[in-house]
């Protein structure tokens, strides 16, 4: 019971690897504040989590809108009594070169990849600096530390997330808050497959090439789950300002 008595707060969380990390943060004893923009499937997410016997609410939110942000943190600490660790985890492809994306698609993948963050990162330090310290954890990915081929937007808002965090943990390190950031490779959800569906190619023949790193196969939301439940937890009180890869080695 690693996160046993803390209440967490986790973006993108009806699907994926939200999805998995809000179940294993429940599993390991964590309110959970499950948000996504699509609130049924959040409700989705919490039920499960409620029927296995944890504690879990769904918030519907849209995590580029401020007024959404506060909403959340507020919802949180009024049903959890605060909030000790957060999940950064919502976010948006557009499988675009520079020339083929719109400025309109540019800012909607900084909103939900970049800004988002920024938000709750906004409104959640003060109330956890006032408990003590916490524990933010948001997703980069491989591709924030390494370029791709016609997902601009992508690269360069992840890019921006893997420095954001560096920067917030300097800045409220003194506070006892830890900022990480977990950076996935190709891991096998909804997300992955609509990149063969925008490129225009065989869903099949892009997995297969998903798959081709060291370890020879795509991740599993389990598996970056896992990474993001040691960041979250007492278990890494030493790691701040990190940009943890969990990628079977395709960066390597």
């Amino acid at each position: 019971m690693r996160l046993e008595g803390k209440k967490a707060i986790v973006t993108g969380g009806a699907g994926g690897i939200g999805r998995a990390t809000s179940l294993a943060f429940a599993a390991e004893g964590a309110a959970v504040a499950v948000v996504d923009l699509n609130g049924d499937a959040a409700e989705a997410v919490a039920e499960e989590i409620r029927a296995a016997g944890g504690t879990a609410i769904a918030v519907a939110a849209d995590v580029s809108s401020e007024p959404d942000i506060e909403r959340v943190v507020q919802t949180a600490v009024e049903q959890f009594g605060g909030v000790d660790v957060v999940f950064n985890n919502a976010g948006i492809i557009r499988r675009t070169t520079a020339v083929e994306t719109s400025v309109e698609e540019w800012d909607r993948v900084f909103g939900v990849n970049v800004r988002a963050i920024f938000l709750m990162c906004k409104h959640v330090v003060p109330i956890m600096a006032a408990a003590g310290g916490g524990s933010i954890v948001n997703t980069g990915s491989g591709w924030g530390l390494k370029g791709g081929g016609q997902a601009i937007s992508y690269c360069a808002s992840k890019g921006a997330v893997v420095n954001m965090t560096r920067a917030l943990a300097i800045d409220h390190g003194p506070q006892g808050i830890r900022v990480n950031s977990v950076n996935p490779g190709d891991v096998d959800t909804g997300m992955l497959r609509d990149e063969a569906r925008q490129l225009g190619q065989d869903q099949a023949g892009f997995l297969a090439e998903a798959a081709d790193r060291p370890l020879q196969r795509m991740g599993q939301p389990s598996e970056i789950a896992a990474a993001v439940l040691w960041l979250a937890s007492d278990d890494s009180s030493y790691v701040t300002g990190s940009a943890l890869v969990v990628d079977g080695g395709g960066i390597a």
